[in-house]
């Protein structure tokens, strides 16, 4: 295989002249792009890798586990989303919510609001590009642009308090409610009191990711996003029409008062140094091992 030297091809000039545009993946597509950059191109090996394992790993008919969040008031019915939640916490690591009291308008004005921002003005969203994470809200296109192997066909608005507490009182309640519910129906699934991850401040802080995927001229060159595990105590996820999240279970793919002497912690006590290796970490994996005791 012939190297970037010998072919003239640099990919950190690559990089620096896509990042400079502040224009991101959409400004591509804008420009008339027929053939993606190479920055975006993934290895043979990984395309090849994925033809077998989208042959023998993907399984069509495993079903993420469901909760139907209806009837709480219920002590029977509150027991069986506790149950229902602690299977798919432990078994999956994921799970759908169903009649959680969000209304859909709510829902499809979330989705609208971010297409219409990517869809604006281009100098409107380039005084809002920036990489620096310490922002609460900024513009920008593959976070680990200059780290990872291969870009992503996206680009991500972010609306984050992660780093400060956030009032509650600027969250719409209906909205709140949702993470409120979910935390106390995991602490009774843990064996606790409802309100304990919340009085640890699990809560606190919210970061929004708006991720936006322009339609793509070479889809089976490139990925909307890798692989990856997400930071965060609770990330609740809204997908518009066009079905593509992935979920790894058991090998296949489908479309401090919490420990004691019987059971240590495993784990150490360091949220901002993850958050902080999560912004630098570029190989897809989990970063929880980085703090195993």
């Amino acid at each position: 295989m012939a190297s970037q030297a010998s072919t003239g091809y640099s990919r950190a000039k690559e990089l620096k002249k896509f990042d400079e545009t502040k224009a991101g993946v959409k400004g591509l597509i804008d420009a008339g792009t027929v053939n993606i950059p190479k920055m975006f191109i993934r290895p043979a090996e990984e395309l090849s890798q994925e033809v077998i394992i989208n042959s023998t790993h993907t399984n069509n008919n495993i079903q993420v586990p469901i909760v139907d969040l209806s009837g709480m008031e219920v002590d029977s019915r509150r027991k069986e989303m506790v149950d229902q939640i602690k299977i798919a916490s432990t078994e999956w690591g994921i799970f759908q919510v169903t009649n959680h009291g969000i209304p859909l308008n709510v829902l499809d004005e979330m989705i609208d609001g971010v297409r219409m921002f990517n869809e604006q003005d281009l100098e409107l969203k380039k005084e809002m590009y920036s990489r620096d994470t310490t922002k609460p809200v900024r513009f920008d296109s593959n976070t680990d642009l200059y780290t990872s192997k291969t870009a992503d066909w996206r680009d991500t608005l972010f609306l984050s308090s992660f780093r400060s507490d956030l009032d509650p009182s600027k969250i719409p309640a209906v909205c709140r409610r949702l993470g409120e519910t979910l935390f106390e129906l995991l602490s009774e699934a843990l064996g606790l009191r409802s309100d304990h991850l919340g009085s640890m401040g699990c809560g606190k802080g919210c970061s929004i990711v708006c991720h936006y995927y322009p339609p793509c001229p070479q889809p089976e060159l490139t990925l909307g996003v890798k692989k990856h595990t997400d930071p965060g105590f609770l990330n609740v996820l809204l997908q518009n029409e066009i079905n593509g999240l992935q979920a790894l279970h058991k090998g296949q793919c489908s479309i401090n008062e919490l420990t004691s002497e019987a059971d240590p912690p495993r784990y150490k006590d360091v949220l901002k140094e993850y958050y902080a290796r999560f912004l630098s970490n570029s190989d897809g994996k989990s970063l929880t091992d980085y703090y195993k005791m």
